[in-house]
């Protein structure tokens, strides 16, 4: 599908797509996942990526065969997930200059399944957080991705129509919430291979072709 040259707002998760701190993440499933006897690869990524922190407890809960355990499991989650970001992370190639493109021509926003503190501590310090004036969080609605809640609060927020944004993608968790507000969905896999059922599908933020059609978009006619 060509993406679309009108538009009302672009609308950007944030982990795996903005922000590298998906290998945070994935330090933090893997120390759990280890704790509990089990190692951690693509197979158990896939249960957990772009899930909010309760969903992915009760995902490993279940993996684990610990009914009850959810709630734990994402204390523990938040623990140690903390600790990486405090430790900083890069943004992705790409989205400073994908972003600032859009910037001042196209409403745009971040909308992410994570807590507040950590989206807010992750654009920190990929120095991405003087773009957005319009951040949202799992903290922000009462059903996080997959449900279309976040999604449909950022378009409220910039007073656009579902159906005539674009929503960034990494995971299939937020792509079916892209898809469940009536968005048109954009992927970056954050894992390769992954399927999100996407409209459109590239490897990076920066691939030229993103980066053409960010320069020639117009906003709300």
């Amino acid at each position: 599908m060509e993406l679309p040259a009108y538009v009302d707002a672009v609308v950007f998760d944030n982990d795996g797509l903005l922000a590298y701190t998906e290998a945070g993440w994935t330090r933090a499933e893997t120390a759990i996942f280890a704790e509990h006897g089990h190692e951690f690869g693509i197979d158990q990524k896939q249960i957990v990526i772009g899930k909010s922190l309760a969903a992915a407890g009760l995902a490993m809960a279940d993996y684990f065969g610990r009914p009850g355990a959810g709630p734990a499991l994402t204390r523990r989650l938040h623990d140690l997930v903390a600790v990486e970001l405090a430790a900083g992370a890069d943004a992705l190639p790409g989205a400073r200059e994908l972003v600032s493109e859009l910037r001042g021509r196209i409403p745009i926003a971040v909308a992410s399944n994570s807590p507040r503190a950590f989206v807010d501590a992750a654009l920190v310090s990929a120095g991405l957080d003087d773009l957005f004036s319009v951040v949202l969080s799992a903290d922000d609605v009462e059903q996080p991705k997959p449900a279309p809640d976040l999604y449909l609060a950022a378009c409220t927020r910039l007073n656009a129509g579902p159906a005539r944004t674009v929503a960034f993608e990494d995971s299939p968790t937020g792509a079916a919430s892209a898809r469940a507000a009536g968005m048109v969905v954009v992927s970056v896999p954050s894992l390769p291979g992954a399927d999100l059922g996407a409209d459109a599908e590239y490897a990076s933020l920066a691939d030229p072709a993103l980066v053409a059609w960010a320069r020639k978009v117009r906003g709300p006619r």
